[in-house]
């Protein structure tokens, strides 16, 4: 569990990574964006390395729990997926800072441990979404004859576009009407025939 003050720093950080990109983020800037000295900072966070795995871990907690309320229950597989994909775009709405760091792959590309912190991230959630695919594909409701994989990455795939059309878009189109055409649209691609 985060501190007040690592939450404040890591706001600070998400706050800078959006408005200036990750080459500005610096623990000079934090502590100034914040008003509190270099060290300070230093006596939450080794470096901004631990900033971001940080976050990186509240975005994991954010969405593991998410995932496990939207993956159960007796709907449909396809509801489930479509409450998963409601809800991870109203997560990234609430906090539109965090896509910045999520969707970056500048700030994976050289640093090991935020790459594989963010494929541990991905490989969990494309799991969830992968088992409703197969529930879904044995109650017959989606078309067994396209390997869940597949499915899987679809599904996924179009998730990251649609949020990165809205964050480079300046979040101007209405979201939940564009996760529902987009979602219906994979829905009815991958139904059952």
């Amino acid at each position: 569990m985060s501190s007040k003050r690592q939450k404040e720093i890591m706001e600070a950080s998400l706050e800078i990574i959006s408005a200036e990109g990750i080459q500005n983020l610096t623990i000079k800037n934090i502590s100034g964006r914040i008003g509190i000295s270099e060290p300070a900072i230093y006596r939450h966070y080794e470096n901004k390395i631990s900033i971001l795995i940080a976050i990186l871990d509240e975005f994991r907690t954010m969405s593991s729990k998410l995932f496990s309320e939207h993956s159960s229950g007796d709907i449909s597989p396809v509801e489930k997926l479509k409450n998963i994909f409601k809800g991870l775009f109203k997560a990234f709405e609430k906090n539109p800072s965090m896509v910045s760091v999520i969707f970056s792959e500048e700030v994976f590309r050289n640093e090991p441990l935020l790459r594989q912190t963010i494929s541990e991230i991905m490989e969990h959630n494309s799991s969830v979404i992968k088992a409703l695919v197969t529930e879904g594909q044995k109650s017959g409701e989606i078309n067994n004859a396209i390997d869940p994989g597949y499915i899987t990455i679809i599904i996924t795939g179009s998730l990251r576009m649609l949020v990165r059309k809205w964050q480079e878009g300046d979040r101007q189109f209405n979201q939940a009407d564009e996760v529902g055409y987009l979602f219906n649209a994979i829905a009815n691609m991958i139904a059952a025939k």
